[in-house]
């Protein structure tokens, strides 16, 4: 089930497009003032504003490059056939480490990742150890701390 893509939840592709509309827009006009401002200021060699302006436009424009290469790539997660015999890209899973509490994430592409809000990439060791594994089988991750032991209790 994994290919070659960017997997975003429908929010999330909503996201990165308000982003781009954004830096395409609003952002680049607000940057290209900046920068007929601080040409008008003369000397351009030890101009400041100008160095800064030129420099925000180089992070500007590879940021929208970036989201237009993500963007145009993308698979969404809520259309993928999602299955809940094995762990995939779309499924809530909760597994437990030995007698620690459970723990229950969401499996997203990278881009979405957020382990402190229970989104976790399939890339990630985590995501990438329960790939594929269902119910009632232990997975190994290893970590850099060792290899820890997770029982996979339930797919969403």
């Amino acid at each position: 089930m994994v290919n070659e893509g960017h997997y975003l939840t429908r929010e999330g592709k909503e996201k990165l497009q308000a982003e781009l509309d954004q830096l395409k827009g609003p952002a680049r006009e607000d940057l290209s003032k900046r920068l007929r401002s601080a040409i008008q200021q003369g000397d351009l060699s030890e101009n400041a504003d100008y160095s800064k302006a030129k420099e925000d436009q180089g992070f500007l424009e590879g940021r929208i490059q970036e989201l237009e290469m993500i963007l145009g790539n993308t698979l969404i997660i809520d259309e993928l056939e999602v299955t809940y015999d094995t762990v995939g890209i779309g499924n809530t899973v909760t597994i437990q480490e030995e007698d620690f509490p459970e723990e229950t994430y969401f499996v997203v592409g990278t881009k979405e990742a957020d382990p402190g809000k229970g989104r976790i990439s399939h890339e990630s060791p985590i995501g990438k150890a329960l790939m594929g594994h269902k119910v009632g089988e232990m997975v190994a991750v290893s970590t850099p701390g060792g290899e820890l032991y997770f029982r996979i209790l339930k797919i969403d």
